[in-house]
């Protein structure tokens, strides 16, 4: 498989991540403030998945590989239960800045991958900034 799909299924499987882990307790955020943050989050996240998508058809015929159901579950049940113990705005930004980290993180072991084509690193560029954006913002609600 070329490298350049291998990278978008990876990139888009941390994007779908973010996208429905805010996604999963936007309901249980009271503080307008901090749910305005999440939402902007997630509405670029949707944007990355849907330029993800788009690249990804001009190199395959497939679909990224995105969570499976058991991640999901997991991912749903992990928030659920975090937020449960303790709801307030602080534990919710400490809680998705961790996650935004972990997506610099894997965002920037993509970028260190060298057989990628100048649009793919052009694009985990993008991603990786705006989470590092969304760090400075999350940091205000701790």
């Amino acid at each position: 498989m070329n490298k350049n799909l291998n990278v978008l299924d990876e990139l888009n499987k941390g994007a779908c991540m973010g996208y429905e882990s805010i996604n999963y307790v936007l309901d249980k955020i009271e503080c307008k403030k901090l749910k305005k943050v999440l939402k902007d989050q997630s509405k670029e996240y949707e944007r990355i998945l849907k330029e993800i998508k788009k690249m990804y058809s001009k190199k395959s015929d497939k679909e990224p590989h995105k969570l499976s159901m058991m991640e999901k579950v997991m991912t749903w049940y992990g928030i659920q239960v975090r937020v449960a113990s303790n709801d307030s705005e602080s534990k919710i930004a400490e809680l998705f800045l961790k996650g935004t980290n972990m997506g610099i993180i894997e965002g920037r072991k993509l970028l260190n991958n060298k057989d990628i084509d100048k649009k793919t690193k052009s694009l985990i560029e993008g991603y990786v900034n705006f989470q590092e954006e969304y760090v400075e913002k999350l940091k205000e609600f701790l």
